[in-house]
This record gives C-alpha cells, sequence and structure tokens, in this order.
C-alpha cells in the first residue's frame, strides 16, 4: 500500500526544493505522480526514464524480506550481505542496478552541466548515487534509510559527488 504525504507535507517538501531546476522520474506511476505533485513554476519536466526504476527483485518483487530469505535462504543471504553481482532470481544485481542509473546520471549532468535536478527515485536508485558518491561498500550502503518523500541531495562534479543531505524530511 502506498504511503501519500498530506498537503503540509508537500507544501514543506515543495519549498526545499530549488526553484529553477529540472525534473526526472522513472515511469513508475508512483514516481511519476509524485513528480507531477512537485512541479513548480520554474521547474521543466524531462521525460520519465525507465532506467530509473528500483532494482528488479525478479521474483522476490513485492515479497517481504522474510519471504524472500525462507524461499531462498542462501541466495538471500548473498544478496544482501555481500551485494555485487548476485542477482536476484530472474531480476539484477546491484552492480547492474549501479551501472543502469550511473549512465543516466552521467547523461543528465553531461547534458544540463549546471542545472539543479530533482530525480524523483526509488530507494535503490538513491542507495546506488549514494554509494557512488561516498564510496563506502555496497554492504554499508544497503543499511542506509531513505524514507518516502525525503530529501537526499548530491552535488556532482564530473565524477565526484558531495553529499550534502541524506533521507531530509523537511
Amino acid at each position: 500500500m502506498a504511503i501519500y504525504p498530506d498537503e503540509d507535507q508537500i507544501r514543506r517538501l515543495k519549498q526545499h526544493l530549488p526553484e529553477q531546476a529540472l525534473m526526472i522520474s522513472s515511469d513508475l506511476s508512483r514516481a511519476r505522480q509524485t513528480a507531477d505533485t512537485l512541479m513548480g513554476a520554474g521547474h521543466k519536466r524531462l521525460p520519465h526514464d525507465p532506467h530509473l526504476r528500483e532494482i528488479n527483485f525478479g521474483i522476490w518483487d513485492g515479497m517481504p524480506f522474510e519471504a524472500a530469505s525462507e524461499r531462498d535462504p542462501d541466495l538471500s543471504e548473498a544478496f544482501w550481505e555481500r551485494p555485487g553481482d548476485i542477482l536476484a532470481p530472474l531480476g539484477e544485481s546491484w552492480n547492474m542496478t549501479t551501472a543502469r542509473v550511473n549512465a543516466v546520471v552521467d547523461r543528465i549532468n553531461h547534458k544540463y552541466p549546471s542545472a539543479h535536478i530533482i530525480a524523483v527515485a526509488h530507494l535503490g536508485v538513491i542507495l546506488t548515487q549514494l554509494q557512488r558518491a561516498t564510496g563506502i561498500s555496497p554492504r554499508r550502503t544497503f543499511r542506509q534509510n531513505i524514507d518516502n518523500f525525503s530529501v537526499t541531495r548530491i552535488d556532482w562534479a564530473g565524477d565526484r559527488g558531495a553529499v550534502r543531505l541524506v533521507n531530509h524530511l523537511p
């Protein structure tokens, strides 16, 4: 079940975002709808991008963690404890997700080098960029909490990222 913010949350979040910015989201409805709700007068909407979708968990998609762990105990443990090239069943690995998201971020940053970019994205997408910017291990990255409707800000200069906010709830 999706959790939608109240009007005060939306207002606070809008006030926190840059007034002039490009807005991009994944093509999944919850991200598109959130991006549309957050659009301000000075924002320009970029096309939805399917490469900004959540990690493809394959068969595990929609399963509670415990159910996936029970179904595939060794694989589930390896996926979360040693993320990298280990694939979710019929899904993708951390490294595959990271490469997919990095390509979008690099393309956007190259095309609009001085623009503010608001990316309405899913947990895994945000985590790939936190890991990229900080250099921490994927395992440690997985332990980072990112709440719905929170702000994570990363300033990119070429391929170097500076993390300014993580999981900030305005």
